[in-house]
């Protein structure tokens, strides 16, 4: 079983690396619906943290992931990241 410890510690990396991940979008042109894309994770980043502050380890690693994902997906559409 892994200890609570080590999954905070794996689920503030995985905010860390979403904060990489929105950087990248500052140098590329995005149109306005990816613009709100971006914005969507951005806000379950967001949600992540809060979660992760009141303890819901699982509710905020899936927000996290989700946020990743949107991010991913932009980032993709966009030849930055293959």
């Amino acid at each position: 079983m892994v200890a609570t410890e080590d999954i905070e510690k794996r689920i503030r990396k995985d905010i860390a690396l979403f904060s990489y991940s929105l950087e990248k979008t500052s140098t590329i042109q995005l149109s306005g619906d990816e613009s709100r894309v971006v914005e969507l994770a951005k806000m379950y980043a967001k949600d992540a943290e809060a979660w992760l502050a009141k303890g819901d380890m699982y509710t905020s690693f899936s927000s996290i992931a989700y946020a990743h994902g949107l991010m991913d997906s932009i980032l993709k559409l966009k030849h930055v990241i293959e």
